[in-house]
């Protein structure tokens, strides 16, 4: 059984943890990601691009000009495509891009993706995650220390680059101060265990997991092959 780190708020480590090898290191499978990600991407799309038909643009209620002497070709109705202002041929119309993919692929995806960070030392256990008071200065502070963004960009240095996990915020105090002080720094983020997923996970150099929650990783997906 695998162990990782725990540290605290300081970036100082402050204990171990055992953690399950089938979650946290096994086999990194890369090519599940394009899969996992192309569908979470897909159900994303609003798909409300639409445009109109020539039976429902406005006007066009009589020929433009006569059928003949004219010299010119027979139309008979400005709504047509060929017209300015007349309808479109095989536009978008409102659609869903979702679809559906295995759920045993996902969820390999996601124990892969934990693996990879954990593999990387880039996942990171914290004890006593929370603040005591709303402030985005801290905020910055302690993130720039346990989660340097080896970025030169002088606006990224300063937020750190980190995904954080852990219940939802709305149930204890110091976690809603800390989840609302990330809120303007650009490359923090704190996301409700519930909504773990795999886009999330890549998109963050690193991610930071509160201690109770590795265990409620394990119970979710401990027993899965």
């Amino acid at each position: 059984m695998a162990q990782l780190k725990v540290i605290n708020l300081d970036g100082a480590e402050v204990g171990e943890i055992d953690v399950n090898d089938e979650i946290f290191n096994t086999e990194v499978r890369e090519h599940l990601f394009y899969e996992v990600i192309k569908w979470q991407l897909a159900r994303r799309r609003a798909g409300t691009a639409s445009t109109k038909g020539r039976n429902e643009v406005a006007g066009g209620g009589a020929k433009p000009y006569r059928q003949k002497g004219t010299g010119r070709a027979r139309q008979g109705s400005r709504r047509a495509p060929n017209h300015v202002g007349g309808g479109i041929v095989h536009g978008p119309r409102p659609r869903s891009f979702a679809y559906r993919i295995n759920k045993k692929l996902r969820r390999a995806a996601l124990r892969s993706a934990l693996s990879k960070r954990a593999q990387e030392g880039r996942l990171l256990v914290v004890r006593d995650l929370g603040m005591d008071e709303i402030k985005t200065k801290n905020a910055a502070a302690i993130f720039n220390q346990i989660t340097p963004d080896p970025s030169q960009s002088r606006q990224r240095s300063v937020s750190g680059n980190a995904l954080v996990i852990g219940p939802r915020a709305e149930s204890d105090q110091q976690l809603l101060n800390l989840k609302r002080s990330v809120q303007n720094l650009p490359r923090v983020h704190y996301l409700a265990l519930e909504g773990l997923n795999l886009y999330d996970i890549l998109n963050h150099r690193f991610l930071v997991i509160r201690e109770p929650e590795i265990n409620r990783i394990h119970e979710v997906f401990g027993n899965e092959q």
